[in-house]
């Protein structure tokens, strides 16, 4: 574990968040990288599509950021089959179980 330096307004940011989504303040800003991470590699996906792949990748066992760092599949052949239909069509679509 190490020690990250934040602005003071980032902390006071991350503080009332995490107290609105009674998570931690480091859970908090954990969240907020885990999501940022995602959309710089996958810019093509909204938050709602980041947020179905965080929900499966944890259902399967957790995120792998090492995978993810390297480009491989985090989620799964069904959470990739989802972000594929959702860049064809434009459009949400259920999760499928």
């Amino acid at each position: 574990m190490g020690i990250v330096k934040i602005s003071e307004d980032m902390h006071e940011a991350l503080r009332m968040a995490s107290q609105a989504l009674g998570r931690s303040i480091n859970a908090q800003a954990e969240h907020w990288m885990r999501v940022g991470m995602l959309a710089e590699l996958h810019p093509e996906l909204d938050h709602r599509d980041i947020s179905r792949m965080l929900i499966r990748a944890e259902y399967e066992g957790g995120l792998d950021l090492l995978a993810l760092a390297g480009g491989k599949d985090v989620v799964g052949t069904a959470g990739k089959d989802e972000v594929e239909t959702n860049r064809t069509t434009r459009r949400k679509v259920a999760v499928h179980e």
